[in-house]
């Protein structure tokens, strides 16, 4: 299974590292949701689903007396401790389709990049079992399209990552389909009467070819494209980073340019 690209200790290290930047915007999305829900109240806890190596778990921590990360991955948990230097923030091994904890004790449910690996109907479930009343969950990730801007060069540079997401897509696994239709299923599934789904959310991150070939590798596309083909994985990879020094020309070294990313993000209450 792809999801098993997870647990690699050489995974998680080039997720940590090269995986775009969390997004302050859905982050606060989020967090203006919960508030507005909270009804003036002080939440406490916070639970992160597939919190991988705790990358979306510390925005978090600020605003909640605890926040608990959970993960199949030994890996992406050990990493995430040694990340970590919040006070009230931890992290465990389990699973979202059966959840730790106990009825009515959190006062968010979050997933980041993650609710595609999930058998979906029993996580939405096991999220709805452990909220509070008034109780929020979250689920969010990106479309796997990549617009890049840089001046008169952004139509070869944006042609040249459409055909770096077609190779990575002969590599996708089924879950991959939740993510192109932008959670439309997850939301669907969720049994709350109180949600909301918010599509093509817009989000702009600056990045140079070290960047975006760091970037390529984080997606789990290549990792299973790697573990069937390396040689044909490597290859790739020199191809791509010389075509965008083709087109950059003279600044490719040097240059900075803006990749386009569109999330999206299903936002639920619990009455």
């Amino acid at each position: 299974m792809a999801s098993q690209l997870f647990t690699k200790k050489e995974f998680s290290a080039v997720y940590q590292r090269y995986m775009i930047p969390v997004s302050t915007i859905v982050v606060d999305m989020i967090l203006s949701y919960v508030k507005g829900k909270q009804k003036g109240q002080s939440p406490e806890m916070a639970l992160d689903v597939g919190c991988g190596t705790g990358r979306y778990t510390l925005p978090l921590a600020p605003h909640f007396k605890k926040v608990l990360g959970i993960d199949t991955g030994k890996s992406q948990i050990n990493l995430a401790r040694r990340c970590t230097s919040a006070n009230n923030v931890s992290y465990i091994i389990g699973q979202a389709e059966k959840l730790p904890l106990k009825d009515a004790s959190v006062d968010l449910v979050h997933a980041g990049l993650a609710a595609h690996w999930f058998e979906v109907d029993k996580f939405v479930h096991e999220a709805t079992r452990v909220l509070k009343a008034n109780g929020c969950l979250a689920d969010h990730a990106f479309h796997p399209s990549t617009e890049i801007e840089s001046g008169d060069l952004s139509g070869a540079l944006t042609a040249l990552m459409k055909e770096v997401w077609f190779t990575l897509f002969k590599h996708s696994s089924k879950n991959t389909q939740h993510m192109l239709c932008q959670y439309e299923k997850i939301y669907d599934a969720v049994p709350l009467n109180d949600k909301t789904w918010i599509t093509d959310i817009p989000v702009t991150v600056q990045m140079s070819i070290s960047d975006i070939m760091g970037y390529m590798q984080a997606i789990y596309m290549y990792q299973a494209f790697a573990d069937k083909d390396p040689a044909g994985a490597a290859e790739f990879l020199v191809t791509t980073e010389n075509k965008f020094r083709e087109i950059l020309g003279e600044k490719a070294d040097s240059a900075v340019m803006n990749a386009h990313i569109k999330h999206y993000c299903v936002l639920a209450c619990k009455s």
